[in-house]
């Protein structure tokens, strides 16, 4: 059975590709410049660089020594199909992890918003007992100077 290494123009399989620094699996994108010389060709491991924050990784790592062979056309378009699906499958992970991510947060909010209400309840009781209280005394010191007023009325007539 042979592995991708054994064939040079086979593509790694998503799962064997490193990850760069930003936690992202890798994608293969073949050099095209004809610098440095003799990397024309030759096959690397990069960064999708798709992250949202605008920063740019620099990972790179070389998978050939040498450019690969020709290849028929045919080849290269299996090559593109395979590579466009590997892009997909990195933005369909991603998208699963931002997916979790999102859910993780909602449920923080959910909870905060419980915890809120709770407060705002417990400030409301607190504010009818205290009301409460101010008002009970309030009552019975006014029918006590009612009570006094009749009988002071009582006592003079």
């Amino acid at each position: 059975m042979s592995t991708w290494r054994d064939d040079p123009n086979a593509i790694p399989p998503w799962n064997e590709r490193p990850k760069c620094h930003c936690g992202f699996r890798t994608w293969l994108q073949v050099w095209t410049d004809p610098l440095p010389q003799g990397k024309k060709g030759c096959r690397f491991f990069k960064c999708p660089d798709i992250d949202d924050d605008f920063k740019a990784c620099t990972f790179m790592q070389w998978i050939d020594t040498r450019p690969l062979g020709r290849v028929s056309l045919k080849e290269e378009q299996e090559r593109r199909v395979r590579q466009q699906q590997i892009r997909l499958k990195g933005k369909e992970d991603e998208l699963k992890r931002r997916r979790a991510e999102l859910g993780q947060r909602e449920a923080a909010l959910k909870i905060q918003e419980e915890q809120f209400q709770a407060r705002e309840a417990q400030f409301k009781r607190e504010a009818n007992e205290q009301k409460n209280r101010y008002k009970e005394p309030a009552q019975s010191s006014t029918t006590d100077e009612r009570n006094k007023k009749g009988k002071f009325l009582r006592f003079t007539q």
